[in-house]
């Protein structure tokens, strides 16, 4: 077939093949290196992250096997026609999984003045046709478009032919059997030497798994946005709901029915340092009815807003079973049959304190929890727990409860699993008694919780944790 004239200028001639089948055998190096990313790299794609990644490696290694065949038709020269002899291609790696992912390219000639068509190898197969059988002439090509497609194909050609503008647009084939393909088009006038147009010339390629994988791009895309929008509403429900429950405790707790007696206490909450993980942490302190101050920390398991809320309802449990008169162990059976009961099942620890400031005579149960710690002169120890199991753990649990006798100036410690970052519970409450002549030496609960922050605070942290601290 000649060399084509265009608009306004003659075809060029196809560079040296060596050069060119270099550059295929690079890209086809690299779409292998793609294509073992994808079935490695991302092999697990259950989950949205997961589901976008694979996406992202399907649509490079289209664009890979679009370049390999652009730059096969530039090694090769102008199209060919059906029954013209190919040059011989460069081997290509097998791959089972390329005739399902290749976007192939194919082309045609319409000659206006002779009626004539011709197609490459390549059309037939893309249109689904019999390589044996005549090309179809503009005419008849619309029969094989979509019905809602016909319109556009018309137009394009139309103005094509009669306006001179290129065709760039796609619309959908259907093949023999009811397979429905997308189809991209892009041609051009070619004109005669009196500047007529003589045929129309274009190029055909099946960009049907091209346009698969963009959609599953954008949908995991979305379905991605959709979820950091849902967990950053979640997080900021979540530290709402925890600054709500947990105000800065600073300062003295004065007893009304007390006397002159006092507690001075402090109160910190130590975030995750994984920003988007807010846990189920509590401390609280508060006068009771009876002129006794209430005591307590605990942990529900888990982060996130339910954990969150979950613990909002335990702490109010605590605060009403507690002006209801219940003692620490009783308070703490009546909260394991509460989480018992819920709707979501969880486990948690808590440790609940009555503390009677006329005998100063401290009453204690705990579930699972880290044992108060006890400062005293410059020295520390934890106190003996009573037996109690985690909250949610065992129906109808028993707690015992436990009786310490307190003088004036003691220190008491309060915390959740986590203060010390990266230690388990043992080693959490050596480090802490270890600090013994700090705490006992500050002058305020405020200025101990300051000591603590200033220890522990600063290292990495996989989960929050709060301290409570009460000076008698």
């Amino acid at each position: 077939m000649p060399s084509h004239v265009f608009a306004d200028h003659a075809a060029g001639q196809p560079p040296e093949r060596g050069a060119v089948d270099a550059l295929i055998s690079q890209t086809r190096r690299l779409r292998g290196d793609v294509d073992a990313v994808r079935r490695d790299a991302v092999a697990d794609h259950g989950d949205p992250a997961g589901r976008w990644q694979r996406a992202l490696c399907d649509l490079a290694v289209h664009q890979l096997d679009d370049l390999d065949d652009h730059l096969a038709q530039l090694r090769d020269g102008p199209p060919r026609a059906a029954r013209e002899p190919a040059a011989p291609p460069l081997p290509r790696p097998a791959d089972p999984h390329r005739d399902s992912l290749l976007s192939r390219v194919g082309s045609a000639e319409w000659n206006l003045l002779t009626d004539e068509a011709s197609w490459s190898c390549e059309l037939y197969d893309i249109l689904g046709r019999d390589p044996a059988a005549p090309p179809l002439s503009l005419d008849e090509l619309p029969s094989l478009v979509h019905t809602g497609d016909q319109p556009l194909l018309t137009a394009m050609v139309t103005d094509c032919l009669v306006d001179g503008k290129p065709i760039d647009g796609e619309f959908r084939i259907v093949r023999p059997g009811g397979d429905v393909r997308q189809v991209h088009m892009m041609g051009e006038p070619v004109l005669a030497a009196d500047g007529s147009t003589a045929s129309m010339w274009a190029v055909l390629r099946d960009v049907s798994e091209l346009r698969r994988s963009q959609r599953v791009l954008r949908e995991t895309q979305e379905s991605l946005r959709r979820r950091r929008e849902i967990a950053q509403t979640e997080h900021r429900l979540a530290a709402e709901l925890q600054q709500a429950v947990l105000p800065p405790w600073r300062g003295a707790l004065r007893f009304a029915r007390g006397g002159p007696a006092r507690l001075d206490l402090a109160a910190h909450h130590l975030p995750s340092s994984i920003g988007s993980l807010i846990g189920g942490d509590w401390y609280d302190a508060m006068e009771l009815p009876d002129g006794q101050a209430l005591l307590s920390v605990g942990d529900l398991t888990g982060n996130g807003v339910t954990v969150t809320s979950g613990m909002a309802m335990l702490l109010g449990a605590v605060r009403g079973m507690a002006v209801a008169g219940a003692p620490p162990g009783r308070l703490m059976g009546w909260l394991n049959d509460l989480i018992d009961t819920t709707a979501r099942p969880t486990l948690g620890s808590a440790l609940c304190c009555r503390y009677d400031p006329g005998t100063r005579l401290l009453t204690w149960a705990q579930a699972g929890h880290p044992a108060p710690l006890l400062f005293r002169d410059g020295t520390g120890r934890a106190l003996t727990p009573p037996a109690g199991a985690l909250l949610g753990a065992a129906r109808a649990a028993a707690y015992e409860q436990a009786e310490e006798q307190l003088r004036p100036g003691d220190l008491l410690l309060l915390h959740t699993d986590g203060l010390v970052p990266r230690h388990d519970r043992d080693a959490t409450t050596e480090l802490l008694l270890s600090l013994a002549p700090r705490l006992t030496e500050a002058s305020t609960a405020q200025d101990s919780v300051r000591t603590l922050v200033e220890e522990f605070g600063a290292g990495a942290r996989e989960n929050d944790a709060c301290l409570l601290i009460a000076r008698c």
